[in-house]
């Protein structure tokens, strides 16, 4: 049940990604160029992300289990840090240059090309970094 509840919410996530555009590089690239060419439309995108996640947070605030019998885990610390900082420079920049992020760039690999292979390469080779630095420095201190 968990594989078919999974692979139902990853298509659909993957057909809203296609069906708004967050596939299109030039599209994420015109909603990044707010000095430029700005393309506003991507707003309604971010809003309709928003509007429903509001509500499931609501109503998951009131459950102590999930709707498939696990556990709902705790809320993660808000903290403001160094490393939330740089990771969120480095994934505006990143998005910016390449025009996707994590979710499009699954998405499109069918049909992105060389581009869109490379993009998901690097990024997981980066996800691949970061751990193995983390590991050196855990191991350091």
């Amino acid at each position: 049940m968990r594989a078919l509840v999974a692979m139902f919410s990853g298509s659909l996530f993957g057909l809203g990604l296609l069906v708004s555009g967050m596939t299109d590089t030039a599209k994420v690239q015109g909603w990044l160029d707010v000095t430029g060419a700005w393309d506003p439309t991507l707003a309604f995108v971010l809003g309709g992300a928003i509007l429903p996640m509001l509500v499931a947070w609501r109503v998951a605030a009131r459950r102590k289990v999930a709707v498939l019998g696990d556990a709902i885990p705790a809320l993660p610390e808000q903290v403001i840090d160094g490393k939330l900082l740089g990771g969120s420079a480095l994934f505006g920049i990143g998005w910016a240059l390449a025009g996707f992020c994590p979710g499009p760039a699954l998405a499109s690999l069918g049909w992105s090309g060389i581009g869109g292979s490379v993009f998901v390469l690097a990024m997981v080779g980066g996800m691949i970094a970061y751990q193995l630095v983390q590991r050196r420095v855990a191991v350091a201190a």
